[in-house]
């Protein structure tokens, strides 16, 4: 089925292509993009199928927003500038939310593995790199539609939410980054440890430390030094503050924005290529 999708979308399969075209560059391009775009609607799909998916995951991020941060923007008990403490963690509460999705979405290789899926994608002439980024990018759908929760909450409690188009255009591509991103290690973490037990362990791990070692809920500011250090080494620091300059009226990247999404964008790049070289080896 795979295989015909793929076939399907690029008008046959890649014997029945004139050489002359397949060898150009540009063809080389369209179909790499083709077959990514493929592989992430084939993803995408499961999301539509099982919409249930959306609503549980939006239990997490109203505890934090409707409880959480209701009750610290009343005590005042962190310093967030002009900014309202609720409209500060907004985005914060956004950024966890993704990568609560994408951190976990690596166990969907195992059982592909253990379903036979992942030998029929080795064996089709998919370039690897294609199938890792078809995957993010999915996983970035998948965030996509927990951003629209999360900004449906945020009006439950008034934040002050920026609507300007461009700029919610940005947040959207800001989501689908870190998405992306943190499903690509999360598929480097399946394909090295390839067994669901000790994939749960290693996220689970993994996840605590990335959210309370971010800008995500208190300025990196009131952090000691060796935390500051590790704010700034850590890419989800990046996603907040590139969401938080775009998401709120008023808000500023501290960091500036193009080095936000600069820092998302390499560090995606560098894992998808990792993840590349990796992926076969989750059937080894």
């Amino acid at each position: 089925m795979i295989q015909q999708e793929l076939d399907a979308r690029q008008g046959g399969s890649a014997e029945n292509l004139p050489q002359s075209k397949s060898g150009s560059p540009l063809a080389l391009v369209s179909g790499f993009f083709s077959k990514t775009f493929v592989i992430a609607e084939l993803e995408a799909r499961k999301l539509r199928h099982d919409p249930s998916e959306i609503l549980s995951r939006a239990v997490q991020p109203a505890l934090w927003l409707l409880i959480f941060g209701e009750v610290f923007t009343r005590a005042r008990a962190i310093p967030t500038g002009r900014l309202r403490y609720i409209d500060f963690m907004a985005p914060g509460i956004l950024a966890q939310s993704v990568l609560f999705i994408a951190i976990f979405y690596g166990i969907a290789i195992i059982w592909e593995r253990d379903l036979g899926i992942v030998h029929k994608l080795l064996a089709s002439p998919t370039p690897r790199s294609a199938i890792v980024l078809g995957k993010a990018i999915s996983a970035g759908v998948r965030g996509l539609a927990q951003a629209v929760v999360v900004y449906l909450l945020a009006l439950l409690v008034d934040v002050h939410l920026n609507w300007n188009p461009l700029d919610l255009i940005g947040v959207g591509f800001t989501v689908l980054l870190g998405a992306s991103l943190f499903s690509t290690f999360s598929l480097i973490v399946a394909c090295i440890v390839k067994t669901r037990e000790r994939f749960m362990g290693i996220g689970q791990l993994v996840t605590m430390p990335l959210f309370f070692a971010s800008n995500a809920i208190y300025p990196i500011a009131m952090m000691p030094t060796w935390l500051q250090y590790a704010a700034k080494a850590n890419p989800l620091s990046y996603e907040v503050d590139a969401l938080r300059s775009m998401m709120l009226v008023g808000g500023v990247a501290n960091q500036g924005l193009f080095l936000d999404l600069t820092v998302l964008f390499l560090a995606t790049i560098v894992l998808v290529i990792l993840g590349a070289r990796l992926y076969p080896r989750v059937v080894t």
